[in-house]
């Protein structure tokens, strides 16, 4: 469904998206993933047809957005960073001005706008005014805008910034609801996002792709993958005896006193230290298998001098 090969963007003397290359097919959840400047929002403007790249190609349902940009955007939803809309116009009148563009037959219009008011909740203020709207309204209002066609590729620029934790699980609800038979892509800076909506994860910096795996695989590059979280009852004494353990590498305490141990690699060391626990009749509170940190991971690899490191799951 997009087919992005050697794309690239130049402002000037500024490298912003460094030969970029990868497609994404229907059902998957991108997620999109970089620290501030990677070129994230500049790809998917690009992906979009909102910005021409300086070399390169991206195909959108198999045309190509800068040779037939029409039929590439009927298939397309895009909702931008910041969720810019008119602000004098109510989202019902914006629903159905975008609608009029889209060149949507009027039945089909109604249908749809009732849909997406449903979707996003947005009954309440349908005659407000887009400029008065909190800040979380005017993300819904965007990802109404977006969906509005039932476009078969979906672009989302940060879907879930200035939105409270329920608004948020309800748009990832709604994203997961719809990739049954949509290809989406997700920019996010919010990590948990990539563990609650997308099957895949591309990480870019620089401007240049520096991991593209499952979330699940990327996790198991972190040096807590395998770790065993606890908090116990006179816990110096448990850290002193997790530390002898032969699996574990080392046992760090968090702020709040919880004791994490580090499994060297390849080690299963949960047994272990559920049997010494037993024996010892150590008073332990949350006992929990860790898959892995996605912070620690995205830092990282991310951090180029780190790059090497993270891609072969070495551990010291």
């Amino acid at each position: 469904m997009i087919e992005i090969q050697n794309l690239t963007k130049r402002y000037g003397g500024f490298l912003a998206v460094d030969d970029l290359s990868f497609s994404v097919a229907a059902g998957e959840v991108l997620g999109f993933l970089g620290p501030n400047g990677a070129g994230k929002s500049t790809t998917m403007k690009m992906i979009a047809g909102f910005l021409s790249p300086t070399s390169g190609s991206v195909k959108v349902a198999g045309f190509d957005i800068e040779q037939a940009p029409m039929q590439a955007k009927q298939a397309l939803g895009y909702l931008p960073e910041g969720a810019p809309a008119y602000g004098e116009m109510t989202p019902n009148r914006f629903l159905n001005f975008i609608g009029d563009l889209r060149q949507m037959d009027a039945s089909v219009k109604r249908s749809r706008i009732g849909t997406v008011i449903e979707q996003l909740g947005l009954q309440k203020v349908l005659e407000q005014p887009i400029e008065t709207l909190s800040k979380g309204f005017k993300r819904r209002v965007g990802i109404a805008q977006a969906i509005l066609h039932d476009p078969k590729v979906l672009i989302l620029d940060e879907p879930t910034d200035g939105l409270d934790p329920n608004q948020k699980d309800e748009v990832r609800n709604l994203i997961s609801g719809m990739a049954k038979d949509k290809l989406i892509i997700v920019s996010t800076h919010i990590l948990e996002e990539v563990h609650a909506v997308c099957t895949r994860a591309i990480i870019i910096a620089g401007g240049k792709l520096l991991a593209d795996e499952t979330p699940e695989k990327l996790e198991a590059r972190s040096r807590y993958h395998g770790a065993v979280s606890l908090r116990a009852d006179n816990s110096e004494v448990v850290k002193a005896a997790l530390e002898k353990l032969s699996g574990v590498l080392a046992v760090e305490t968090g702020r709040d006193g919880s004791l994490t141990a580090i499994a060297k690699l390849g080690a299963s060391i949960f047994t272990p230290i559920n049997a010494l626990i037993q024996s010892q009749n150590f008073v332990v509170h949350d006992l929990a298998l860790e898959r892995g940190r996605m912070d620690e991971v995205f830092r990282t690899i991310t951090n180029f001098s780190g790059v090497t490191t993270a891609k072969s799951g070495a551990r010291s």
